[in-house]
């Protein structure tokens, strides 16, 4: 089963459109379990952060950020429903990765391969304290949520979600050949945005 063919999770958004709160609830309670596995394969692009957070505290926060979206944005399909998902659960990694890896983070300041540290902090310098190497790592999923939905609804499918080029196209209700014109052009998009933000 597709996330578009889910009648149960439409049957839920309907009623919360329609300000049931209940199925506001139950919409986020039904769709857990599908939530855990996006949050986990999510989290699996942020490598370092796996020592700090674990997938259930990840989720749990995206949740409540997820529930408020649910308040102020209209989403009538389940397939806009894991895109708003997906787009909460990115917003919470990254705030995760600020937190833990940035300059005043515990990530940046932990000693972590077993190595002695050196006079320049040893690998703790080139894994964590490294500028150019986390900055381009957050600018990356950064620049993913500045995109057009259309391009970064394929890249939340093909490249967070990990599901298959078929797979997707069904989800998008679009031909293979279609989803392919878009996740190249996805890709080029985010490579031009990337490279303008460095200025290179």
């Amino acid at each position: 089963m597709t996330f578009s063919s889910d009648t149960g999770l439409q049957g839920l958004i309907d009623g919360a459109r329609s300000g049931d709160a209940t199925a506001r609830d139950l919409l986020l309670d039904h769709a857990c379990d599908r939530l855990h596995r996006l949050t986990r394969k999510m989290l699996r692009n942020y490598p370092s952060l796996r020592r700090w957070e674990a997938t259930d505290d990840v989720l749990q926060n995206a949740l409540v950020r997820l529930h408020r979206a649910l308040a102020e944005v209209d989403v009538a399909t389940v397939r806009h429903f894991f895109n708003l998902a997906a787009l909460q659960i990115r917003r919470e990694l990254l705030d995760l990765v600020k937190h833990h890896l940035g300059p005043e983070g515990a990530g940046c300041h932990h000693h972590t391969d077993h190595q002695p540290p050196d006079d320049d902090g040893g690998s703790l310098r080139h894994h964590f304290a490294e500028p150019e190497n986390l900055g381009m790592w957050t600018e990356f999923h950064e620049a993913v949520a500045r995109l057009a939905a259309e391009h970064r609804e394929v890249i939340d499918l093909l490249f967070y979600d990990g599901i298959s080029q078929h797979e997707a196209a069904d989800v998008l209700g679009v031909s293979i050949r279609t989803l392919k014109r878009r996740w190249q052009q996805a890709k080029l998009v985010l490579h031009e945005a990337l490279r303008d933000r460095r200025g290179t």
